[in-house]
């Protein structure tokens, strides 16, 4: 996204996987009637609040359902989607255009201060934020069509909206705030600790807003907060964790009450070795490879099984032992040999 001085410029948001899987999931935790819909105006909202962190300073907005999208949760009961300004605002997503017409707006926004316009594409891959009007503007649009408008069908209707970075005029002169994320991470990536010789390989479940403030051991948190899991606590979880979408893994530990341990991304880094006991694996240099269950890690060494228990056979915890009794064959690679792979994938071998 970019602007310039005294220019009217429209912004294209591309969601990416995550934030296609996290609306759709929520929609379907929300109970929606129309799932589609719902989904859709999610995708509205996650755009809108691209906008304001790039161009809005972060104290003066606030997004009502960010909380719930991110863990796919229901909604809080909430008049508005965003608070700007002092604003109440609401994101009209659609790919009818008409549905932007003030009467249309005004019918079924009245309750807000300001509604922003986002048109999408019928596969969901762009967004286009065509601009925002204040209600009360749409009301008095309303009122002066009714009085001077003819009685024939009109063949050309005004689409009422203000330019999107004219909403920065609302508040302070602030130019480009350019809020995002610095951080590297995202919901999936297996991480440890920065010069920690010992740390245990943890699974990044949740990338919080650069704005959010999080206390740890009584004091405030002073960077980009990471949420992370632990292996050892997911696998107590029902089914097999690594086979969720990973931008749903915020929802099933919520869901479960697994345990999330946050930390400042810059004391995170990606794992050297990023395996751990149950992963699922094959072999990179071969060309058919089969399928492998990891049994046991060490630093620099994994030992794998190819004809091992998979899914829920054996629990991870128990695997080890499991293979001696068994007289399973274990097989050690280094990190950079394996691959992972999934579930499905190796129950079609």
């Amino acid at each position: 996204m970019s602007t310039e001085e005294n220019e009217s410029i429209v912004y294209q948001f591309s969601p990416d996987e995550i934030d296609s899987s996290r609306a759709n999931h929520q929609a379907i935790k929300q109970g929606a009637d129309n799932i589609d819909a719902k989904r859709i105006g999610n995708l509205g909202e996650i755009a809108f609040e691209q906008f304001c962190r790039e161009y809005l300073p972060a104290e003066m907005w606030e997004w009502e359902n960010e909380d719930a999208i991110r863990r796919c949760n229901p909604e809080s009961f909430s008049g508005h989607d965003f608070e700007v300004f002092g604003y109440e605002v609401d994101v009209k997503t659609s790919r009818d255009v008409s549905a932007f017409l003030p009467k249309n707006m005004v019918e079924n926004d009245a309750a807000d201060d300001i509604i922003v316009m986002v048109w999408h594409r019928d596969n969901e891959d762009s967004l286009i934020l065509l601009g925002w009007e204040h209600v009360d503007t749409l009301k008095s649009k309303v009122e002066t069509e009714e009085q001077f408008s003819g009685n024939s069908p009109a063949k050309l209707e005004h689409l009422a909206a203000r330019p999107m970075n004219d909403l920065q005029d609302l508040g302070p002169n602030t130019a480009n705030m350019n809020q995002t994320p610095e951080n590297p991470f995202q919901p999936g990536d297996r991480v440890e600790k920065r010069e920690d010789e010992d740390a245990s390989v943890g699974v990044v479940v949740e990338v919080l807003p650069p704005e959010t403030q999080i206390e740890l051991y009584g004091q405030e948190l002073d960077g980009e907060g990471v949420r992370v899991a632990f292996p050892s606590s997911l696998d107590e979880g029902p089914g097999d964790w690594r086979d969720i979408d990973p931008a749903l893994l915020s929802s099933y530990c919520d869901d479960q009450d697994i345990s999330l341990y946050t930390y400042k991304h810059e004391n995170l880094k990606f794992a050297e070795n990023p395996y751990t006991v149950g992963d699922y694996v094959i072999k990179s240099s071969h060309d058919d490879p089969n399928h492998a269950v990891v049994v046991e890690v060490d630093a620099d060494e994994v030992s794998v099984v190819f004809e091992g228990p998979i899914g829920e056979e054996v629990a991870p915890a128990n695997l080890s032992d499991h293979c001696d009794d068994e007289n399973l064959k274990q097989y050690q690679y280094s990190p950079d040999e394996l691959e992972f792979t999934t579930l499905d994938e190796h129950l079609e071998r």
